[in-house]
C-alpha cells in the first residue's frame, strides 16, 4: 500500500509542476503577442474618392469576406469555383495577387 501512495504522491507533484509550467508559457506567450507591433489597418477614409475594383470573377462569386490586410485588402470568394482570396491593392483597385485551393 505505501509503494502505491508514493506512485500516487510522485504522479500529484509532476503534474503540479505540469500545469505552474504550462500557464507560466501560456502567460509568457500571451505578453510577448500583446507586446508585439501590429500593422496599422487602411482606414475607409484614405481610400481615394470614387474607389472602384472590380474582379474578373465567374458568375455566382459572391464576396464572404473583406480584411485589411498590411497595405492590401484580402477579398474572399466563394462560388463560381474553388473558394479563394484575392489581394487588392485599395490605392490603384488592382488584383495584386490570388490564392486559391484546388478541387
Amino acid at each position: 500500500m505505501e509503494s502505491g501512495m508514493r506512485a500516487l504522491k510522485i504522479a500529484v507533484i509532476v503534474m503540479g509542476v505540469l500545469i505552474i509550467l504550462g500557464t507560466g508559457g501560456l502567460l509568457v506567450g500571451i505578453m510577448r503577442k500583446a507586446g508585439a507591433p501590429t500593422q496599422p489597418l487602411v482606414p475607409v477614409a484614405a481610400l481615394p474618392v470614387g474607389f472602384n475594383a472590380v474582379l474578373p470573377e465567374p458568375e455566382g462569386t459572391r464576396i464572404a469576406g473583406i480584411a485589411a490586410v498590411a497595405d492590401r485588402l484580402a477579398v474572399q470568394l466563394q462560388g463560381g469555383g474553388a473558394d479563394r482570396v484575392v489581394l487588392v491593392d485599395p490605392r490603384t483597385g488592382v488584383t495584386a495577387g490570388r490564392i486559391s485551393l484546388a478541387r
